[in-house]
């Protein structure tokens, strides 16, 4: 790009926003997260645990979340947004539909669902169903 007095100053207004940016969330450090440490959030159908959330040094976004859902339970209805989720699955049966494909899954299984796939999450069994969500890329709203 060659430095005209434009350049600079879009890259001045650039930089400027980076900065708010970086002060919005924290910057991860590296740390250990006990479980019994995480603070469980409970609605009607879900607890919740919230793990982490910040940029990581190479300035990615990057969020982690415990859930277990109840029999019959969903976290929300379909939805997408831009961020991409990884999702594993420890103990129950999950519904999961991405992009209009259908599949059940159960403990040891994964997903990952790429930017904008419309998606949903259901408990499928008869039993709590824990899994644990990996967002990265922007914030899943």
């Amino acid at each position: 790009m060659p430095l005209t007095r434009r350049n600079v100053c879009l890259s001045l207004a650039l930089l400027s926003r980076a900065s708010a940016w970086a002060r919005e969330l924290p910057a991860l450090q590296s740390r250990m997260y006990p479980f019994e440490d995480l603070r469980p959030d409970q609605d009607r159908n879900a607890t919740y645990r919230d793990i982490l959330e910040g940029h990581t040094r190479t300035g990615d976004y990057l969020e982690a979340h415990e859930t277990v859902l109840q029999p019959g339970g969903e976290p929300h209805p379909p939805h997408r947004h831009v961020g991409e989720e990884l999702f594993l699955i420890s103990s129950g049966t999950l519904e999961v539909t991405i992009a209009g494909k259908v599949a059940r899954l159960g403990p040891g299984s994964a997903f990952f669902i790429a930017s904008n796939e419309l998606h949903h999450i259901r408990n499928a069994g008869q039993t709590p169903a824990q899994y644990f969500g990996i967002t990265i890329g922007e914030k899943a709203e």
